[in-house]
């Protein structure tokens, strides 16, 4: 198992990694909208905050030695379903046609408030 760091995405604000890798595979951590640089969530509504989960889930993949395109599976938690179509146009434009397999859940609440949480498994070949 090797754990995966970057100041390209959001410190964890938890006893957690960013990423593991281990077989080939690396499992990504939930990225919510953090500015890596200020630690803050960024302003903006559910497209501006997608952006940002999509920018750091691609710094911790790319630090990983993965990326977007080697996505095999994500989940998204959203706070509310009724932005799913907003969310769902960002999400398609960064994947830019891979169509990794994903779950979409609504839940009560997502870390310091924001609206979009998403994390992924992805191959390293």
């Amino acid at each position: 198992m090797n754990i995966v760091v970057t100041d390209g995405a959001p410190k964890a604000i938890g006893p957690y990694s960013q990423a593991i890798t281990h077989g080939g595979m690396v499992y990504c951590s939930g990225q919510i909208p953090l500015d890596p640089a200020s630690m803050k969530v960024v302003p903006g509504d559910i497209e501006a905050q997608t952006e940002q989960v999509l920018r750091n889930l691609s710094a911790v993949l790319q630090a990983a030695g993965s990326g977007l395109p080697k996505v095999l599976k994500t989940t998204v938690f959203m706070q509310n379903l009724e932005c799913f179509a907003k969310m769902n146009a960002v999400y398609e434009r960064a994947f830019a046609g891979h169509t990794p397999a994903r779950s979409t859940v609504q839940v009560a609440r997502l870390p310091l408030d924001v609206l979009v949480e998403i994390e992924c498994i992805a191959t390293l070949s």
